[in-house]
């Protein structure tokens, strides 16, 4: 298969690669790497945290590096302690907030970071350190844009209660059915991200705390862009302060909002595909069909609009002008509506080249499904006296019949890329 690729301008000049697919050069005046530690009146746990992540990156990073410590508004002895270990290390900044939340900690220091490459972890480090080369690796590299540690990946070792396994497990479910994310563990406090990404991304995450990796992941995938997952070796921290119900509580709110944000068009989804250059990839090999699961999901889809159209259309003229005239006027109807919406969202098809043709095989295909229709109606009529609650029946199980044998005759033939030039897009 061959991709479309990049256009040159008229002075054959490359046009600039798209925003995180650069491999991250690990010289120059600005940290490489940035990791922040949010932080809420964790002066016991701060300073264990900050030597260990310390060591470990001097010995094993091989390039520039800061730590920063987003104190999110402690009212302990937190920010002294991060102060202290600022002067002690010169790797580790400190960034007050007069606010809590650690979405909002993130979102400032991750605005104002120059380094190429962010990330934040837990300061309970519950996560195991050596999953952090594998997590960076792949974005200093160019290959992934985003890089999360997953504690429900294939390969990852965990130590935890029952609750709160019950609880991780029953929310990434939950975001996987409402808001068909992809990625398996929303919640790990261990993750990183190009920073050339994380510019387009941070201005259209709104929320400020926990929810704060959903959303953004949420967003990331939507644009259309590459989330690398990392099995982690994780030990709960017992003494966690984390209010779990408060935190389900925001979670649930926060689904709601981007689903509706969704529906609303208020998420730039198709804007941020231009900007970072991830619109799906063109095919142009003759004979490449979006995937075979893909069209199902958008022929059902299409199907159950259309046959719902159907019956209300039936039962509108069934009054009027007879069962059989009825069956045919809804059916014909229907049937281009459905050829013509098919043809854009389940096979890809666009431009007017071809459209008259598909829509005449589309009324052929139509008269096969007014011969099964009207065959049973038929039938019925002649063997019994049906009411209409009969005749509704009857004609919605043939229906089905008709919609299987009219899939696989638009896949396979009206729609079928092998038949002329018409390219559909990939799904």
């Amino acid at each position: 298969m061959n991709a479309t690729a990049p256009s040159r301008s008229s002075a054959g000049a490359v046009p600039a690669p798209r925003p995180g697919t650069t491999p991250v050069g690990l010289g120059g005046p600005h940290p490489v790497l940035d990791i922040v530690i949010p932080v809420y009146n964790e002066e016991a746990d701060l300073e264990p945290c900050i030597r260990r992540l310390h060591a470990y990156l001097a010995e094993r990073s091989g390039y520039p590096y800061r730590i920063t410590v987003a104190d999110n508004a402690s009212t302990d002895g937190t920010l002294r302690v991060a102060e202290r270990l600022a002067r002690e290390f010169a790797e580790v900044e400190v960034h007050h907030l007069d606010e809590k939340g650690r979405g909002r900690a993130l979102h400032a220091v991750w605005s104002a970071s120059d380094a190429a490459v962010l990330a934040y972890m837990d300061v309970d480090l519950s996560t195991d350190l050596a999953a952090f080369g594998p997590l960076v690796a792949p974005l200093l590299s160019g290959h992934s844009d985003v890089a999360i540690g997953s504690r429900l990946a294939r390969g990852a070792r965990v130590v935890r209660g029952p609750k709160r396994e019950f609880i991780s497990r029953c929310y990434n479910l939950i975001l996987r059915s409402t808001l068909a994310a992809r990625f398996s563990d929303a919640q790990c406090g261990f993750k990183a991200i190009r920073a050339d990404v994380a510019r387009r991304l941070l201005p259209h995450v709104r929320d400020t705390g926990w929810f704060f990796d959903t959303e953004l992941l949420v967003l990331a995938q939507r644009a259309g862009l590459r989330i690398h997952e990392v099995p982690v070796d994780w030990v709960d921290d017992p003494d966690s302060s984390v209010n779990i119900a408060a935190t389900a509580t925001a979670d649930l709110k926060g689904i709601a909002r981007i689903t509706r944000a969704t529906f609303t068009g208020q998420i730039p989804v198709h804007r941020l595909r231009e900007q970072l250059g991830r619109e799906p990839i063109g095919v142009e090999a003759p004979g490449v069909s979006p995937r075979l699961v893909t069209q199902l999901v958008r022929f059902a889809a299409v199907g159950v609009a259309s046959t719902a159209a159907y019956l209300l259309l039936f039962l509108l003229l069934r009054t009027v002008v007879g069962a059989q005239a009825a069956n045919f006027t809804a059916l014909l109807i229907t049937a281009i509506a459905n050829t013509a919406v098919n043809r854009r969202v389940t096979f890809g098809v666009r431009g007017r080249a071809g459209a008259g043709r598909h829509q005449f095989e589309g009324l052929i295909v139509f008269g096969l499904g007014l011969v099964l229709t009207s065959g049973s109606l038929a039938l019925l009529n002649h063997t019994a006296n049906p009411g209409i609650v009969l005749e509704t029946t009857v004609l919605v199980v043939a229906n089905l019949a008709a919609t299987v044998l009219r899939f696989l005759l638009l896949r396979g033939w009206v729609f079928n890329p092998r038949r002329g030039r018409t390219v559909p897009e990939e799904s």
